[in-house]
């Protein structure tokens, strides 16, 4: 075995050619990770948010960081402000194989280098282990209405 079987995630920041990349990305990470959490019809909904222009401002507007193995992107993370993650997002093929993780601790260090005294997200009902790990503590259970469909998350807050 060589070092070139199991490539290296990388960082970078978002670069202005990303976006179909990264709305790709979006929606298949829900269509094929959230599938037991939400029925087909919650992440069409939910994935259909990709579709609009304003999936791509929000990006931009962010501080948006994207992962990539061997220079193409296969997750990103979004922290708008000091300490909200407004995203978080990897491709099915990389999940569990530690990409979350590297943006996650990326954006804290980010986060606690600006002054942030805290990050909140509303996590997914997918992702809450994800953000139970990485030591956020549960506020409290919200639901989402995307279109006709009503999706439910957990706000979550960890102090830095």
């Amino acid at each position: 075995m060589n070092a070139t079987a199991f490539p290296e995630a990388a960082l970078r920041p978002m670069l202005p050619d990303d976006g179909p990349l990264l709305a790709a990305i979006f929606q298949e990470s829900i269509d094929v990770l959230a599938e037991e959490d939400y029925d087909e019809g919650q992440r069409n909904a939910w994935a259909s948010a990709a579709d609009e222009p304003s999936f791509l401002e929000r990006l931009e507007a962010s501080l948006t960081l994207v992962a990539t193995i061997g220079g193409s992107p296969v997750g990103f993370i979004a922290l708008e402000g000091p300490g909200a993650i407004a995203m978080l997002y990897v491709h099915p093929a990389v999940a569990r194989q530690g990409v979350g993780s590297m943006l996650y601790d990326a954006v804290e260090r980010l986060a606690t280098g600006r002054g942030a005294k805290q990050l909140t997200v509303e996590a997914s009902d997918n992702a809450k282990p994800f953000f139970d790990a990485k030591g956020f503590m549960s506020l409290h259970r919200q639901t989402v209405e995307i279109g006709d469909y009503w999706l439910g998350n957990t706000r979550m807050e960890k102090a830095l």
